[in-house]
């Protein structure tokens, strides 16, 4: 199928101008959404060949989606399409703080249809990485597929990357959703975490003592991004922190999985797989894997919507013999 295989939400991101609430906005533009989608066309776009495993409606809006990724380079043949729901929608505000309001229409949305009777073993004929978020956690029967995906992708020698990427509306038991993120920690291999989520995930504000509690119940590499302050990296040989890029944000939205992408395909020119995770785990390489994810996550700042900012390994080749 593909090195990569993300597995998740795909959705119709309606995204509201800037410095407003949902509640006082008056227009969105609609733009393909979903993190794991994302990351997904994040890697196409920066050469890995990547394929999306999920679920959308049988309607206009999926039909939609199926088309973007599929013109973005992406792998959809494990793409499923549903009658039994529509695909969900969700509406993004950015207020003047710099916060987001977000309100998905997911009751339930095709997505969180997708059950474990419809992961193929042809996913993993050429699969090296498979990444995957916490929204796919958050309803039966996708949850139990991701948590069977997971489980599938280690038993073949594939290294897992999770992305808790918390929304808090999508949930409506906190506690459920705390207890469901650590068991999909415990299957990864690398973890990613913005500075906003790392307090509710890890317990502590102070990010050497939360990499360590992750670092102990099974990943090897933690990553938290910290926006235009950059990353920090953790891991059982070094830490550190590596600066972000200046400049003016257009929209935030979609910048933490176009890091995840650049990291990824950083990892993967440099990694065959899960075995050969060591060869990365040193502080000059992560440094440098770093530097590119963050160019890319800064990069994706500067048009509105996530899948349309999503830079390709030109943009940030060029990005970053500008700095």
């Amino acid at each position: 199928m593909a090195q990569a295989i993300c597995m998740g939400e795909l959705l119709v991101d309606l995204v509201s101008d800037r410095d407003a609430t949902l509640a006082g906005a008056q227009s969105f533009l609609k733009a393909p959404g979903g993190a794991p989608a994302n990351v997904a066309v994040g890697l196409a776009k920066l050469g890995v060949s990547s394929g999306f495993v999920g679920q959308v409606g049988d309607d206009p809006f999926g039909d939609w989606l199926k088309d973007t990724l599929q013109n973005e380079g992406v792998d959809v043949s494990h793409l499923r399409q549903t009658p039994d729901a529509r695909t969900t929608l969700a509406f993004v505000a950015t207020r003047a703080d710099g916060q987001k309001d977000i309100c998905f229409y997911r009751n339930p949305g095709a997505d969180a249809m997708y059950s474990l009777d419809y992961l193929s073993p042809a996913m993993w004929s050429e699969a090296r990485v498979f990444h995957c978020g916490s929204i796919g956690l958050s309803e039966s029967p996708c949850r139990e597929a991701q948590i069977a995906a997971a489980e599938m992708a280690l038993t073949r020698g594939v290294l897992v990357s999770f992305d808790p990427n918390w929304r808090p509306s999508i949930w409506r038991d906190y506690r459920l959703a705390h207890s469901l993120i650590w068991q999909m920690i415990s299957l990864s291999d690398i973890v990613k975490v913005a500075e906003e989520e790392w307090e509710f995930i890890t317990g502590t504000t102070d990010l050497e003592e939360g990499a360590l509690a992750i670092r102990e119940a099974g990943p090897r590499l933690v990553v938290v991004t910290r926006g235009e302050n950059g990353a920090y990296f953790h891991c059982e040989n070094c830490s550190g922190q590596v600066p972000g890029f200046g400049g003016e944000a257009l929209d935030t939205l979609g910048a933490g999985d176009a890091f995840v992408a650049g990291m990824l395909a950083q990892i993967l020119d440099r990694c065959e797989n899960r075995a050969a995770l060591d060869e990365v785990l040193r502080e000059d390489v992560l440094r440098e894997i770093m530097r590119v994810a963050n160019a890319c996550g800064a990069l994706a700042t500067k048009t509105a919507g996530a899948i349309p900012a999503l830079p390709s390994r030109a943009e940030v080749e060029t990005f970053l013999q500008g700095e």
